[in-house]
């Protein structure tokens, strides 16, 4: 039973990869930017993310951690503006001045799931650096959409298989 067990959740998590890669290929045309790349690689890293929190309650801190990740990300760009005079460090020091106040975030229930927020700074970044015509606004709607599309199907995938396993032992 267990292999079938397995099997069937294995089946099931490999339909909704299926599923993500279909709705990006249908979604990404409307996208402000990068309608000819896609962007599943933001579902697929938010799905993850989903894993390691594995629960709804961590979930939904973990798409505020989404939202709280790029805000930062914004700052950190403005604030390496700020230090421009110094053109080596004035990224370094911004992202030491933002990550210092990101982590007193720890002590904030609700908004305080740290790695959410780092990993959706570092797709917001990629986006940036690697999308053509990215900004501040087109980034963060590329990624709210598609980081939220992915912890969503992390739910669907814990949500699935434990139904999944309650039919398949049911006796």
């Amino acid at each position: 039973m267990k292999k079938i067990l397995f099997a069937a959740g294995s089946a099931y998590t490999a339909l909704l990869a299926f599923i993500i890669v279909c709705i990006d290929q249908l979604l990404k045309g409307y996208m402000p930017i990068g309608q000819t790349q896609g962007f599943t690689y933001i579902a697929f890293v938010a799905w993850a993310v989903y894993f390691f929190s594995g629960t709804a309650k961590d979930g939904i801190r973990a798409a505020i951690g989404y939202v709280i990740g790029i805000a930062f990300s914004i700052v950190i760009v403005l604030l390496a503006g700020v230090f421009s005079c110094t053109p080596f460090f004035a990224v370094p020091i911004a992202v030491f001045i933002v990550v210092f106040f990101v982590l007193y975030l720890d002590k904030v229930p609700w908004a305080n799931y740290i790695p959410a927020m780092f990993v959706a700074s570092g797709c917001f970044f990629g986006i940036l650096n690697y999308v053509p015509g990215a900004d501040f606004c087109t980034g963060a709607t590329v990624e709210i959409v598609y980081g939220f599309i992915g912890l969503l199907f992390g739910w669907f995938t814990v949500a699935g298989k434990d139904i999944i396993a309650k039919l398949l032992t049911k006796k």
